[in-house]
């Protein structure tokens, strides 16, 4: 029987193949009980081109005294500064990969703040 991230991980093997064929840079997404991270991967998937997490010095000040990255209003922030660096290398659009994860909660609410600060997908 497979594990839990092993699934997770075939349920995402497929939107990679799908993502690789369109040669399109790709917003993938990890979250984790403590923290949410996103990169922007190039379209040959040679190079992070942005990113933004959770675990960022700055941005766990943002978040106040906790310094909580696992709720909905840290991903928002993430999906915000994530937009504003891969506008600033230069990428406006973007497949969204959720690595697997039901698209829900945070990962939703990444995806909303990235599309509100100007990324397309």
């Amino acid at each position: 029987m497979l594990s839990k991230k092993e699934q997770r991980l075939r349920r995402a093997r497929q939107t990679r193949i799908r993502i690789a064929q369109q040669g399109v840079a790709r917003l993938t997404i990890n979250r984790t009980n403590l923290h949410i991270y996103a990169s922007v991967i190039s379209g040959d998937g040679s190079k992070v081109l942005a990113s933004a997490s959770t675990a960022e010095a700055e941005v766990r000040k943002a978040l106040g005294a906790t310094g909580k990255g696992g709720n909905v209003n840290a991903a928002q922030i993430i999906g915000k500064r994530v937009a504003e660096k891969a506008k600033a290398a230069g990428v406006e659009k973007v497949a969204f990969d959720r690595a697997g994860f039901a698209y829900h909660g945070r990962v939703k609410a990444l995806a909303d703040a990235a599309r509100e600060a100007g990324l397309q997908f």
